[in-house]
C-alpha cells in the first residue's frame, strides 16, 4: 500500500465510516506502518461506541417496551424545560416515536450541549409519530405557581399531539385529570427514550424563544443565559428593573421591584387561582 491509499482508507472508513471489508481489514493488519494500525484502532473504537450506544439506548427503552409488547402502540413521553429561569414561559414537549425506534445520542438535555440538541431536535421531529410543544405563559406562572405552570404546559404538550396516546410516561410527576393511563418516572429523562426526547424539544423550543425575547427586551442576556439567575441576569435586573417577562412571584424579581415576599403556595391556592 502506498501512503496516498492509507489516507484514502482513512477517509473512507474513518471518517466517512463507510464498512470495512475483510480483504482491506486483512491487508491492513499485514501492514507494518503505523498508520494502518491507527485505522484499525480507529474503526475498532467506532465499533466499541457503537455497541456501548446500542446497549445505551436498549435500557433507555425498557420502559417503552414493556409496553409496547403488550401491544400498547401510541406510548408518549412527556417532560418540560425552564422550571427555574426568572423570566420567560415554562415549555412542555410530548413525544411518540413507533414501537422500536432508536435515535442514537437522545439523552437528559442537560447533559446534551446546544448544538447536539439543536441537532437532535430536528431528527426527533422528523422520525416521531407525533410530537408537540406547549407553554405556560408568565402570567399564569405567577397566578397559579410554577410547580402547577409546569404540569399545565405538560397538559397542553399532550393535548396537543395529533395521534392520541394510550398511554404517557411523564418524568416524575402526574398529569392531574388526564384521561390516559401515567406513569411518572423519577429522572425519566435519564431513563426513558421518549421522556429525553421530550426533555430535548422542550429546551429547544424554550431556548428559540427566549433568544427572540432578548431582541424584544435587550439588556437582560436573555440570548445568552435563557433567564437563569445566573450573576449576570441577577446584575441586569438590579440595574434595570424586570421586565414584562419576569416572573413576578420568583423572589429575586420581587426583590428588585422592592415588593415583599410571598407566602407560601398550597395546593387550595391554585384551585382559587384556576
Amino acid at each position: 500500500m502506498t501512503k496516498f491509499v492509507l489516507s484514502e482508507l482513512r477517509r473512507r472508513h474513518v471518517l466517512e465510516r463507510r464498512p470495512l471489508d475483510s480483504a482491506t481489514e486483512a491487508a491492513l493488519l499485514a501492514d507494518p506502518r503505523p498508520g494502518a494500525k491507527a485505522i484499525l484502532d480507529a474503526i475498532a473504537r467506532r465499533h466499541f461506541d457503537s455497541r456501548s450506544e446500542g446497549q445505551r439506548i436498549r435500557k433507555l427503552l425498557r420502559f417503552e417496551t414493556s409496553l409496547w409488547k403488550t401491544g400498547v402502540q401510541f406510548v408518549a413521553g412527556v417532560d418540560e424545560a425552564g422550571m427555574s429561569p426568572l423570566a420567560g414561559p415554562v415549555s412542555a414537549a410530548a413525544v411518540i416515536f413507533a414501537p422500536g425506534t432508536r435515535i442514537a445520542d437522545v439523552d437528559d438535555s442537560k447533559k446534551l450541549d446546544a448544538a447536539t440538541r439543536d441537532r437532535l431536535a430536528i431528527e426527533i421531529k422528523a422520525t416521531a409519530i407525533a410530537w408537540s410543544v406547549g407553554f405556560a405563559e408568565v402570567e399564569e406562572i405567577d397566578r397559579i405557581n410554577i410547580y402547577w405552570a409546569g404540569l399545565l404546559a405538560m397538559r397542553r404538550a399532550v393535548d396537543g399531539l395529533a395521534t392520541q396516546p394510550e398511554h404517557v410516561l411523564i418524568d416524575a410527576r402526574r398529569i392531574k385529570d388526564l384521561p390516559i393511563p401515567q406513569q411518572p418516572i423519577v429522572k425519566g429523562d435519564a431513563k426513558s427514550l421518549t421522556i429525553a426526547a421530550a426533555s430535548i424539544l422542550a429546551k429547544t423550543a424554550r431556548d428559540a424563544l427566549m433568544r427572540k425575547l432578548d431582541g424584544d427586551h435587550p439588556g437582560y442576556g436573555f440570548s445568552k443565559h435563557k433567564g437563569y439567575p445566573v450573576r449576570e441576569h441577577l446584575a441586569a435586573l438590579t440595574k434595570l428593573g424586570a421586565s414584562p417577562v419576569h416572573r413576578r412571584s420568583f423572589a429575586p424579581v420581587r426583590a428588585a421591584l422592592g415588593l415583599p415576599p410571598l407566602p407560601p403556595w398550597s395546593e387550595s391556592a391554585h384551585e382559587r387561582n384556576l
